[in-house]
């Protein structure tokens, strides 16, 4: 009698998931297993944890999902509060697994744990299988070392030579090892959350693989909203100006290939046009910038960067703990800050600017920032945040926050996320404080700096409210 275990990581789902498939193929019995890791819920130097609030709650509904489908089809899961290197050699003895199946990792901390398992387990044969991106690593025509340092350069050789393999289907049936059981997913107390922090998380999307699937369908054939994405998804406000699929993809509850194919689908059955193409392009930029990001190694989270150039960051705590709350005075940046804090989201524009602004106005070192959004965003991808805040630092002309609040409309959802400001009715909500908007009464602070190259922006506001008046 064969007795495998399906070490589940970021690939919480059933459909599409080789490591799932491989296991109920090869084994007589199983046993299902995801460790809620202790080290990310530490509190680091910042003084905040490695992960929020956000993320464990975001994670929990993840996972109690997960230990319902699996249940549905004869299966359980062991969800542990103990690492999976204290947890997982106890369960091999406990059950006599003799293999174990998961999906591969491709990030420091999570190669760490893997191989100190692997090194802990000799007798025991691992299975690991590569999942996470959109076209599989084994068939891009680059080795890690020869990843291209440019999307394009990356982008189209890979179209041209690799294909995206077919998903594999959600399976309908496993056999449990008879001694296992579903354990509840721990308490937030144990990871030193408060009641009041948990009960103040109103996540912008309930996790799951159904809430994944049931998100799918609606954005493409239940409302169509897939054919106007290349226009709409630089908005902020609301849930239906893009896809939303990215915190779905961070915890794996929805599978990259599985989004290729339900756009493929939609293309021949609604319409194929740029939005399309967008949401692909998208995928594959994911896909870049997770192989991009090995290339790199450790020196992805290094303040110099892979490139080793040295910035003279001014790094003010003041400045840094005002940008974290929401009270910079910057209206669309206290918006977006103030969204992530209480949502675990914030829009592609929001962090293009934040970023922006935290790293060349503030001008505080760009790890600080990073390592916020980790804490705090559902969909924290390593590869995508650490990436994204790079390339902001060091290959990114500036984002003006002020001209972007104007450019995109934004008076609607600053009103939403920053109440003092709702009574303000007209442009004048971009920048109150050249209205003398900004007093006692609304108990909104002033901005920490304002700067010259705003001039401009700040001008075409004014005209705007006297071309109103």
């Amino acid at each position: 009698m064969k007795t495998g275990l399906v070490w589940f990581k970021n690939d919480l789902r059933l459909h599409d998931n080789e490591a799932l498939c491989q296991a109920i193929s090869k084994c007589d019995q199983l046993v299902f297993f995801f460790s809620v890791e202790p080290h990310l819920y530490k509190t680091i130097d910042f003084k905040f944890k490695k992960a929020g609030i956000n993320r464990f709650k975001f994670l929990e509904q993840t996972l109690v999902n997960l230990q319902k489908k699996l249940e549905d089809i004869g299966g359980h899961l062991i969800v542990s509060s103990h690492s999976a290197v204290e947890e997982l050699p106890k369960l091999v003895e406990a059950f006599e697994i003799s293999e174990v199946y998961a999906e591969d990792e491709y990030a420091q901390e999570e190669l760490d744990i893997k191989h100190n398992i692997v090194k802990l387990l000799p007798e025991v044969n691992f299975n690991f299988y590569w999942g996470k991106t959109l076209y599989h690593i084994d068939d891009i025509p680059f080795s890690i070392a020869e990843i291209p340092m440019t999307s394009k350069a990356y982008r189209i050789p890979t179209s041209k030579a690799s294909r995206v393999r077919p998903t594999f289907k959600a399976p309908e049936h496993v056999v449990s090892h008879p001694g296992a059981s579903s354990t509840t997913f721990p308490s937030y107390e144990i990871y030193d959350f408060t009641a009041s922090e948990y009960d103040a998380a109103k996540l912008f999307l309930k996790g799951g693989e159904d809430e994944a699937l049931s998100r799918l369908r609606y954005y493409t054939f239940e409302s169509h909203l897939l054919t106007g994405y290349r226009w709409s998804r630089n908005q902020s406000l609301g849930l239906d100006y893009s896809s939303k699929f990215s915190p779905y993809l961070a915890l794996g509850c929805l599978s990259p290939r599985l989004i290729y194919e339900a756009v493929k689908d939609y293309e021949s059955k609604v319409k194929k046009n740029q939005s399309t193409w967008w949401l692909i392009f998208e995928l594959v930029w994911r896909d870049f910038f997770t192989f991009k990001g090995m290339k790199m190694g450790n020196a992805l989270f290094s303040s110099e960067g892979y490139k080793h150039k040295k910035i003279n960051f001014e790094n003010d705590q003041n400045k840094f703990e005002r940008w974290q709350h929401g009270t910079t005075g910057i209206p669309f940046i206290d918006a977006h800050m103030r969204q992530l804090n209480e949502t675990g989201y914030m829009s592609n524009r929001g962090r293009v600017n934040c970023a922006s602004y935290f790293v060349k106005d503030l001008n505080i070192d760009w790890t600080w920032g990073a390592a916020y959004f980790e804490s705090r965003l559902i969909d924290y991808d390593v590869s995508a945040n650490w990436m994204n805040w790079h390339m902001q630092t060091f290959e990114i002309y500036y984002t003006n926050p002020v001209h972007q609040s104007l450019k995109y409309n934004a008076n609607d959802y600053i009103a939403k996320w920053i109440p003092e400001l709702t009574t303000i009715k007209d442009n004048r909500i971009h920048a109150p404080w050249l209205f003398g908007e900004l007093n006692a009464e609304t108990n909104y602070p002033q901005p920490i700096e304002v700067y010259k190259k705003w001039s401009r922006s700040l001008n075409r506001i004014l005209k705007t409210v006297k071309d109103s008046d």
